[in-house]
Formats: structure tokens, C-alpha cells, sequence
């Protein structure tokens, strides 16, 4: 079963095309990474999938439906760049922010509702923070109360804006975990990263982008040199490590 399906999607900022011709379909249970360069279109990507962004042009189904039909079921990680930590909430609080969708306008919090809210918070090894300014958390922290916020959703696919950026190892070794945790659960992630040389110990299915569609299928048949230099440029700095990394794949292209 696809869980999303992508046909003729193009995005445009003013004149100029951040996202062309996008077609696509992601199967169930599995993790997957967007990858491409800088400008590449990979969070206008999510956007557009969420709805924050009008396409100029194509159709997005989740589960075969459009996403009014299914919203509750699709959660989503932004960069943690998009809030203000200053504020002046408590960790928990943040949290529970996940929950509202699921609580209705002026609803107060239920038993329920705090307790899922603990649950997301000890996933993700900080319920001893739940009563902590969120300012006052160092940044993979911070992270991680985002990846909690959403899991409160109890969604079904999940959409992440570069979650392993700027984070330390004991973050990054915690969110691999509950990743695959929730892949086992049968949820689907689809993951903004940067890092080629991790790609696949972190992903069984890939989505390569540069502003156009390069391509897309499991690690083990789109990995490879020739679609690496396609999406990121023979100059690219990155590609002496990544070509490494894709074991030779395509032995005789170099």
C-alpha cells in the first residue's frame, strides 16, 4: 500500500521553480530520507505535502485521500529554528501543544491528554525535564521535545525537517532508536537530512531532489554514484565520501 502519493507537483516562489514535476509514491513502514543540496526544495517539499505551501500545480493523496480527509493521522517536525525557545512555557507545555488537535478549541487538558503527553516526554528521554523552560535545554534537547510533540499526535506518518541538524550523539543515537521503533509500529517517516555518509545505516528508502525529481526507490537501487553526481554535481565536496559510501554500485561510471 502507498501511504503518499505525488503526481505533477510544481512549486513556485514568485517566478522562480523551487519543486517541477514531482511525481512519487512512498510505500508503508518505512523510513525515508530527502536528500539534495542547499535550495534544492526538500522543506518546501514537506510543505507542499502539508498544505503550508500552494503548489502551482499537482495532486497529494495520503492513504489514497486528501490530507483534510486524514490531517490527524500526518505529523510533522519543522526545524527548530521556527520557534521562539525564549517563551516563556515549560517543557511539558510544549509538549502538550501536540494534543490540541485531539483536544478541540478551549478544551482543557484530560488525564488522558497528560499522560500521553508523559509517555512522548519519556520516549524521548526527557520526561526529568518536563518542568524545565525550554530555553534553558541545549539543543538537542530542544529536539527532541519536537520529535515528543509530535509523537502525542499518535500519527501515522510522520514529516521531519532535518531533525538530526546541530544535534549531539546521545540525541542522535535516541531519535535512531524511536525511529525504528515506530517503523516496527507500521508508521512511515519521511526525514530532510544532510549527512550522505549516513544515509544508509539511517534510511531504507530514498527520495533524491533537486528542485526536480532524481530519483526515488529503496537505499540499496538509488544509492549509487550516478545518481549522486545527478543530484548533488560532480564538484560537489561531499561526493569523495559518498562515493564511498555507495560501495561502488556502479562500478566503471567514474
Amino acid at each position: 500500500m502507498n501511504i503518499i502519493e505525488v503526481e505533477q507537483l510544481t512549486v513556485n516562489y514568485e517566478k522562480t521553480s523551487v519543486l517541477w514535476d514531482i511525481n512519487f509514491a512512498i510505500p508503508e513502514k518505512k523510513i525515508v530520507g530527502i536528500l539534495g543540496p542547499n535550495g534544492a526544495g526538500k522543506s518546501t517539499l514537506l510543505k507542499a505535502l502539508l498544505g503550508l505551501v500552494k503548489p502551482l500545480s499537482g495532486h497529494i493523496t495520503f492513504f489514497g485521500k486528501p490530507l483534510a480527509e486524514v490531517r490527524q493521522r500526518v505529523g510533522y517536525v519543522p526545524q527548530r529554528s521556527s520557534v521562539d525557545w525564549d517563551f516563556p512555557i515549560t517543557a511539558f507545555d510544549l509538549v502538550m501543544m501536540g494534543r490540541y488537535g485531539k483536544m478541540g478549541l478551549l478544551k482543557w487538558a484530560s488525564k488522558e491528554d497528560r499522560e500521553a503527553t508523559r509517555a512522548a516526554l519519556e520516549q524521548v528521554e526527557m520526561l526529568a525535564f518536563a518542568d524545565r523552560q525550554i530555553g534553558q535545554l541545549s539543543g538537542g534537547q530542544q529536539q527532541r521535545l519536537f520529535i515528543a510533540r509530535a509523537l502525542v499526535q499518535d500519527a501515522d506518518v510522520y514529516l521531519l525537517d532535518e531533525p538530526f541538524a546541530g544535534i549531539d550523539m546521545a540525541t542522535e543515537k535516541t531519535l535512531l532508536s524511536l525511529f525504528e521503533v515506530l517503523r516496527k509500529q507500521g508508521k512511515t517517516l519521511l526525514i530532510v537530512h544532510h549527512n550522505l555518509a549516513s544515509t544508509e545505516n539511517y534510511f531504507d528508502w530514498l527520495i533524491l531532489l533537486n528542485t526536480c525529481l532524481i530519483a526515488t526507490g529503496s537505499v540499496s537501487e538509488v544509492f549509487n554514484q550516478q545518481n549522486i553526481w545527478r543530484t548533488f554535481g560532480r564538484s560537489s565536496i561531499l561526493l569523495d565520501e559518498a562515493v564511498i559510501k555507495a560501495k561502488n554500485k556502479t562500478s566503471g561510471l567514474l
